[in-house]
């Protein structure tokens, strides 16, 4: 018997960190959509835009509001009721809540008071913007949205050109072509991918040198949501991370003759398939 039930209180609830579909209605699991129905109380960062995904799948629930204004006194009002054992969904707009937005805060607060959270995953736009653009993925760094101007912004694209990983991060249409000029003059022929209203009826990938792109959305702003990576400073083969087998296994095909580059593709394929490196080499 637990603490809380030998004091004839009620054990405390469990905290739901719900993701939700970044655009088509679909991208939703059925586990999401049972802690969905099931919880005590559903918090959302914006109860309208969620209330139409509920309708979509026909689900009738009352929604309360837990944004970047209100996230103070809600988390404080969550967690009592997480405290008297009631259970508690918070769901983002899109994707899945704590990543560019304040549920990481009652993520801590209920870590801090011992309270269970239970992670119910889903669609994630830097993943399925990673996929799109095509780029060596085993290692990268994920942005945020970038700092507006002056020299917090400027540190940040320095970092995008200096880092080996590819960055992803997500801007605003209307600043995107700057954006893009102003990485251009930083990292030169760095490929590059511009992806707009992923999994909605007008997705879009761009694909090209960081120049070719600037030049593309120079006269006009892209319309919706755009996320933008940014491949790494290195060779796209050099970016994975290799295990030590793996290094090794490279190491050795070099030694019979290929060059590292030739090499590093030969070993990465063999994971791929879900080989060990040496069968088949």
């Amino acid at each position: 018997m637990s603490q809380a039930e030998e004091r004839g209180a009620s054990p405390p609830g469990l905290l739901y960190i719900v993701s939700t579909p970044i655009g088509n209605l679909e991208d939703i699991t059925l586990r999401a959509l049972r802690i969905i129905r099931e919880a005590d109380i559903v918090a959302a960062e914006d109860t309208r835009h969620t209330a139409v995904l509920l309708r979509a799948h026909g689900i009738e629930r009352r929604l309360v509001s837990y944004h970047e204004h209100n996230e103070a006194a809600r988390s404080r009002e969550l967690l009592g009721q997480l405290r008297a054992g009631r259970s508690v969904a918070v769901v983002s707009d899109a994707g899945t809540p704590g990543i560019s937005d304040p549920a990481y805060r009652i993520v801590r607060a209920a870590i801090d008071e011992g309270i269970r959270v239970v992670p119910v995953p889903g669609a994630s736009a830097v993943i399925t913007a990673l996929v799109l653009a095509g780029f060596p993925s085993a290692g990268f760094v994920s942005l945020g949205f970038l700092p507006q101007k002056g020299r917090v912004r400027r540190g940040a694209l320095d970092r995008i050109v200096q880092e080996d990983r590819p960055s992803v991060f997500f801007e605003s249409p209307r600043r995107l072509g700057r954006t893009l000029v102003d990485l251009a003059q930083l990292a030169g022929d760095r490929p590059a991918a511009v992806l707009r209203e992923m999994t909605k009826l007008h997705e879009e990938a761009h694909r090209g040198t960081l120049g070719e792109l600037a030049a593309l959305f120079a006269s006009a702003a892209p319309r919706g949501e755009v996320v933008v990576v940014v491949a790494g400073a290195g060779r796209p083969e050099m970016e994975l991370d290799l295990s030590p087998v793996a290094r090794a296994e490279r190491e050795r095909l070099v030694a019979c003759g290929l060059d590292e580059e030739e090499a590093t593709r030969r070993v990465v394929a063999l994971y791929g398939a879900g080989r060990r490196p040496k069968e088949g080499t």
